[in-house]
Order: structure tokens, then C-alpha cells, then sequence
């Protein structure tokens, strides 16, 4: 067989393996679109963020949400309150969790960002006061209360107790906790400038489960046998924290707890809202250990 023969063979061979290449990628390409529009195109996730009390319910809901719908995908994520909401203002999340109302200040903020922020109330809870086990100390009214927070009572003798000086804590700034309890014990007044500051509720059940002086205050979901819940008197008499008082509405620090987005909620936020007030969602709330919204 001559040289030029052989040589055109070859180029034809050549030619042969680049075109098939070609038509190979061609199906690769087409592939990858079609693994592309299975698994991207089609899947769905939104974000949720804030408050801390709101958290482990959000948490629940979330995974039996995902159990059902396993193609979609919703994060959960914590901070407080003024965390979520200012998420929310920035545009960066679909859903911000919230233990309190919005502020006058935040709700001028998401205008100008051309946000307007539609509340929910998913939820109702029970704001529990709470010392150590080995606290003698079983209530208090708000007037003692007010007193330890504001700095002006620093010995659980002063209420009687045993004389132990009463370590302060409290949740920080951004917590809707935190501002709910301000408005509502301290009238608005500041906290005691010792304040053991702590970021979040687990935080909080820890430190005083391991201080026998302690007090601090947490979401009725965080309650445990770790701490001992304080009955509570508004001026009306002592209360205590339980279920049945809460929801009644006979127990002082009673709450609405909040999911807000902006305006009206669409495509796999309004999904998952559906489900939170669907009688399955409430029936979690119930579980986690917060109250039916309705």
C-alpha cells in the first residue's frame, strides 16, 4: 500500500474521532442540561432567620416540611430577633422570626429599601423566669423582679431568699426576648449594667442550671428539669407558668411569636407558612412546646 494512501487513511481516521467527539459532547451537554433541570431548575429554597424562642419550632417545622417535600429546601437560622428583621430589611432572607412587634424605626428603614413587612403570628408563648433547682425561691412578683434587673436588689435575701448574692442574666440587644422583657418588667427602663450578657437561650438554661445564684428568663420551650420555673405576680396575684395559664392569658408574660415577609408570601415561603398554620404545623407547635396561633 502506498505512502499516500496509508496518509489518507489516517487523516479519515482522524476525522472520524473528532467528529464522534464532537457528537459524544454534544450528548454530555445535553445530559448535564437535563441533570441540570432535574435537580437545579426545579429545586426550591428559601431562608429563614432570627429569634432564637422562634428558632427550635421554625427548626421543626422545617424538617417535617423537607420529610414531605424532599426536593425543596428550607434553612434555618438563628441570631435574635433584630438579626432577622434586619435580614429581612436588607433583602437577604425570605422569612424573618421574631418574639416581638416590628419598631417604628425598622419599619421606615424596609419602606425606604422598598420592602413592605407583612406580620404573622405563628404561635403563642410563655416568657419563664427561672432560678436554680437548688433555689429555695419558687416566686416573685414584678416589683422584686424589676428590682433585680435595674440594679436595685443584689441579695436573694432581699426578697427571701438565702443571703447569695444574684447573678443577673440576660439575653443581648438584638433578642426580641430581651426588648419584650425590658418593655414589660422594666417598664423600658435599662438593665443593671452587670448583666451577665448571654447570646442565646441555650446559653441562658445552661449558665443558670449551673449557678446556684442565677436568674434569667427564656422562651416556655427551653424549660427543662435543669431549672425551676418562678410563679409570677403582675399585681393580681401569683401566677404560674404552665399551659394552661398561658393560654388563658392569666399568666403576665404571655406573647404572640411572628413570622414576617415581605408583603404577601410567594412560592416556597407561602408553602411553607401554608404548612406552619395548617392543623399538621399547629399540631408541632403544640409538640415543640409553644402554643396554637388559633
Amino acid at each position: 500500500m502506498s505512502r499516500t494512501i496509508i496518509k489518507s487513511i489516517a487523516i479519515c481516521s482522524i476525522a472520524f474521532l473528532v467528529l464522534m467527539s464532537v457528537f459524544a459532547g454534544i450528548g454530555c451537554i445535553d445530559q448535564d442540561k437535563e441533570t441540570s433541570g432535574e435537580h437545579g431548575a426545579e429545586a426550591e429554597s428559601i431562608i429563614v432567620k432570627g429569634s432564637d424562642t422562634v428558632l427550635p419550632l421554625s427548626q421543626a417545622e422545617a424538617e417535617e416540611y423537607m420529610i414531605e417535600n424532599p426536593e425543596k429546601s428550607i434553612t434555618v437560622i438563628g441570631g435574635g430577633s433584630g438579626v432577622g428583621i434586619a435580614a429581612l430589611i436588607d433583602g437577604e432572607v425570605d422569612i424573618a422570626m421574631a418574639s416581638r412587634k416590628l419598631k417604628d424605626s425598622e419599619i421606615e428603614k424596609a419602606e425606604a429599601n422598598g420592602i413592605t413587612p407583612l406580620e404573622h403570628v405563628v404561635a403563642w408563648d410563655g416568657i419563664v423566669v427561672v432560678v436554680n433547682p437548688e433555689n429555695p425561691v419558687t416566686e416573685i412578683s414584678f416589683e422584686d423582679l424589676k428590682g433585680i434587673y435595674d440594679g436595685s436588689i443584689s441579695n436573694w435575701a432581699d426578697i427571701g431568699g438565702e443571703d447569695r448574692t444574684i447573678t443577673v442574666i440576660t439575653r443581648d440587644s438584638s433578642s426580641g426576648t430581651y426588648g419584650y422583657f425590658q418593655e414589660e418588667v422594666l417598664l423600658d427602663e435599662e438593665f443593671r449594667q452587670d448583666a451577665l450578657v448571654q447570646p442565646a437561650t441555650g446559653a441562658i438554661v445552661q449558665e443558670v442550671s449551673q449557678n446556684t445564684g442565677a436568674i434569667g428568663y427564656i422562651g416556655y420551650a427551653y424549660l427543662d428539669d435543669s431549672t425551676t420555673a418562678l410563679a409570677l405576680d403582675a399585681g393580681e396575684g401569683f401566677v404560674e407558668a404552665n399551659p394552661e395559664n398561658i393560654m388563658k392569658g392569666d399568666y403576665p408574660l404571655s406573647r404572640p411569636l411572628h413570622y414576617y415577609t415581605d408583603g404577601e408570601p410567594e412560592g416556597l415561603a407561602k408553602e411553607f407558612f401554608d404548612y406552619v398554620n395548617s392543623p399538621t404545623g399547629q399540631d408541632i407547635v403544640s409538640d415543640v412546646g409553644y402554643f396554637p396561633a388559633m
